[in-house]
């Protein structure tokens, strides 16, 4: 059994208190453990601080764009490794451990191109000068630096690779030394990635460290110039913004929590239609990739009550072609549950569910393995619309959607989504732009992004739930409140947004703006 240890101070160190075990997901085995137990974390802290963050701001933007290049080499190299130890770990399908492990490699090679955009500059201009004065010569000019603290990062079980990928990303190049903790039961990818980097990747001291095991006393250290981005539950999230140090230093908290994705198909899909299967082909990939332990998979279906039938026997027909298994076995299609604490939340929140008034309409509970912790992918209906309080409430992380039919207008269909309180995406599947366009602009203050599937890109999408790192990935309300990626938006987290008043000539020949 592996011993996972933790890099911080500029070394790799052990616990010396009680564990963490490991499991793994497809035969409940203990496969490793962890300890934070009597590790110096404000000392780590302060680390990285001062010995990190000085090395990450004496590079350029091209600088750190090649570290994170390397990052990205690393993963790609050691990409059959990983994915062995995703499916262990975690009970992901070769399928599911790609998806993690590209995304995240992907994502590090992009902020690794656009680094060359920013140049060998390692600030940025926010906008235009601007005239404060009936001096035109009297100006004011906006300017973006890196924050002296180190961004705490506190990720998701469910994307070992990817979650810690993509915040390490924009917060390097911003400029800031990254503390990384990833979810402790699924920490052998990151534990293992953590080595590559370290060993490969170049990276200046104290730029990058990481955690395995229990966050412990960490947030007790934080302090004002630092910032935290969590990937979690709503629950964890409201622990971290009101932890006493936290608000008594101002420290900012970026949230990615609990979102109830939607998919809405558009009274004027015909069955059988481009855009009537790419519908069927979102839903089935969301509800079973990952084991529907994804921040982004659709939780709420809207089918117009026209087309419920159609739908519904077009969706089983999809569903039917899925395998729950091992996830070493190339048939497989769904895998298992990360832990098991998700196995016995995903149960109750099924029984809840049902006991809501909610009727299965997909699926066989009892078509699972015995060992490890799988649930068989089930689709549910309600006709209680917005009025179906537990759907749009509580989110059951795992193979779980509820249907729920719709007269077809774009007032319910917005009043059904919005209920749920904010999301991550929702996918609008329409032909129609006098139907599609006011939906979209209903929804809009309710996600941090939006999908309109139609005829014309049915083949062409990235998908519903592929997080771009050009495009937003946050949302508002239950979604956390956050945002993150974007390209360049990504790093504005990790910059000091400063107005300077001054000569412009001097101003543009200090920020190199002058011709």
């Amino acid at each position: 059994m592996r011993t996972l240890s933790s890099f911080i101070n500029g070394s790799w160190q052990t616990g010396t208190g009680r564990t963490s075990t490991l499991y793994s997901a497809v035969t409940g085995e203990p496969i490793a453990e962890t300890s934070t137990a009597g590790l110096d974390l404000d000392g780590a802290l302060n680390y990285a601080r001062t010995t990190g963050g000085p090395n990450l701001r004496a590079l350029s933007f091209t600088e750190r764009g090649a570290l994170l290049s390397a990052m990205s080499k690393s993963l790609r190299n050691h990409r059959d490794e990983l994915i062995g130890l995703a499916a262990d770990n975690m009970g992901a399908t070769r399928g599911d451990a790609k998806f993690d492990i590209d995304g995240a490699s992907g994502t590090l090679a992009y902020y690794a191109y656009l680094a060359k955009s920013l140049g060998d500059r390692n600030w940025l201009l926010d906008g235009e000068q601007v005239q404060v004065s009936r001096s035109k010569r009297f100006v004011g000019q906006h300017i973006l630096t890196p924050r002296r603290g180190v961004a705490i990062h506190i990720n998701a079980f469910n994307f070992p690779a990817w979650n810690m990928a993509e915040k390490a990303a924009c917060a390097l190049l911003a400029g800031v030394p990254v503390f990384e903790k990833p979810g402790t039961a699924t920490s052998l990818v990151a534990w293992r990635i953590g080595q590559l980097w370290v060993e490969q990747a170049g990276l200046p001291d104290g730029a990058f460290s990481l955690l395995c095991g229990s966050v412990g006393q960490l947030l007790d250290h934080a302090q004002s110039q630092d910032c935290i981005v969590f990937t979690g539950s709503g629950d964890t999230a409201a622990k971290i913004k009101t932890h006493p140090n936290v608000i008594s230093q101002n420290v900012p908290v970026n949230v990615e929590a609990d979102s109830l994705n939607g998919a809405v198909l558009g009274p004027d899909i015909e069955p059988g239609s481009d855009t009537f299967h790419m519908f069927l082909t979102e839903v089935a990939r969301e509800l079973t990739q990952k084991a529907g332990q994804k921040c982004t998979a659709i939780r709420r279906i809207l089918i117009p009550e026209a087309l419920l039938e159609a739908t519904l026997e077009g969706l089983g027909e999809r569903l039917d072609q899925h395998v729950v298994g091992d996830p070493t076995d190339r048939k497989t299609t769904v895998g298992a549950l990360s832990t098991p604490a998700q196995k016995r939340d995903v149960a109750a929140g099924i029984a809840a569910l049902e006991a809501s008034g909610a009727r299965r309409v997909w699926g066989d509970p009892s078509a699972v393995p015995a060992a490890g912790y799988f649930v068989a992918p089930q689709v549910f209906l309600t006709n209680d619309g917005a009025d179906a309080a537990f759907v749009h409430d509580h989110e059951v992380f795992g193979p779980v959607a509820t249907v729920l039919p719709y007269d077809g207008t774009v007032a319910e269909a917005a009043k059904i989504i919005a209920r749920g309180g904010g999301g991550l995406v929702t996918s609008v599947f329409s032909n129609d732009r006098n139907w599609a366009g006011p939906l979209l602009l209903e929804l809009a203050p309710w996600h941090g992004r939006l999908m309109w599937g139609s005829a014309k890109v049915h083949d062409q999408g990235t998908g519903h739930g592929a997080v771009m790192p050009s495009l937003l990935h946050g949302g508002p309300g239950r979604a956390g409140g956050g945002a993150e990626l974007g390209g360049e938006r990504g790093l504005h987290f990790y910059l000091q947004r400063t107005a300077i008043q001054g000569d412009s000539a001097l101003l543009k020949r200090v920020f190199g703006t002058a011709e």
